[in-house]
């Protein structure tokens, strides 16, 4: 599995657990981090810069998914889709060494991995709309 991609899904990992938990995500970053042998992978940074981005950004991309997903709210939304979207619409606006189909595709797959049936469809056309207002 690529290193980024590593990265995505360890920064699922932790923006799920705290979206569960009702925890910051960086608190629960932290107790994470705490988990990890020494010396820490590679990709353990980026995941980092993941769960950090989206925290510190949380209102405006949860304003962006609500606004661009069509007929879903945001607590209608299976736990592993809305993180997974917070993690895209972060990299979408916010990180630009990342192609934006190349942050759809990653999140895209994971939801082929990691959740419903329905769920790369869904994701895929949300952060399509989004990645259209993000390059107006």
């Amino acid at each position: 599995m690529p290193a980024r991609r590593k990265a995505r899904k360890r920064a699922l990992d932790v923006l799920f657990e705290a979206d569960l938990r009702d925890r910051p995500p960086v608190e629960v970053l932290a107790g994470y981090l705490d988990r990890i042998e020494k010396p820490r992978p590679a990709h353990v940074d980026y995941a980092i810069d993941l769960v950090e981005g989206v925290a510190a950004n949380l209102n405006r991309i949860d304003e962006l998914i609500a606004s661009y997903a069509e007929g879903w709210t945001l607590d209608r939304m299976p736990v592993v889709d809305r993180n997974l979207a917070r993690i895209a619409v972060y990299e979408l606006l916010y990180v630009d060494e990342i192609d934006d189909p190349v942050a759809i595709t990653e999140a895209v797959e994971l939801a082929r991995q990691m959740s419903t049936d329905d769920s790369p469809r869904f994701l895929n056309g949300l952060l399509g709309r989004v990645a259209e207002y993000a390059t107006r």
